[in-house]
């Protein structure tokens, strides 16, 4: 399996985890981390359920694995995860040593890799992942805006936010 397809087929698993979180009521993100070729850590985003600003999808991802692998250092496997991480989670990524960062759909807002600030850039910290953004970027994103639409009210025609 080529990069590009296995990028997909675990952006894919990342993206079942995202919709079980939709379920939930939560923002819909969710992660994998990989190691050659073996899912080793999910999550997805838990902060309403567990009432926990830290409970997103990569923390829980990272945290797993970690467990399952006996050991804080994950340099040889890589986080997909739905939506590209804020900066809490990309200080978890660089913490943990991780070897790449695969990510979805870019998050205007509160992205810390590439949209809003850039704090993976290289030579800022110890470690640098490699990164490959926009994998399956569209399926990501719908699922996103699906999800707040579903939230929030229709504005009438006129009305100020």
């Amino acid at each position: 399996m080529n990069d590009q397809a296995a990028d997909e087929r675990f952006m894919r698993r990342a993206l079942e985890l995202a919709k079980e979180a939709a379920r939930w009521g939560e923002v819909p993100v969710g992660a994998v981390v990989v190691e050659n070729g073996r899912i080793v850590g999910e999550g997805f985003n838990r902060r309403e359920t567990w009432r926990d600003g830290t409970a997103h999808a990569e923390m829980l991802a990272i945290e797993e694995a970690n467990r399952r692998l006996g050991g804080w250092r994950l340099t040889n496997c890589v986080l997909y995860v739905t939506l590209e991480p804020c900066p809490m989670c990309a200080g978890a990524i660089v913490l943990s040593r991780l070897q790449r960062l695969v990510y979805g759909a870019t998050d205007a807002k509160g992205g810390a890799v590439a949209s809003k600030v850039r704090l993976l850039e290289p030579g800022l910290w110890n470690h640098t992942p490699q990164i490959t953004s926009g994998i399956l970027a569209d399926d990501c994103a719908k699922l996103l805006t699906d999800f707040f639409r579903k939230r929030r009210p229709k504005r009438r025609e006129g009305e100020v936010s």
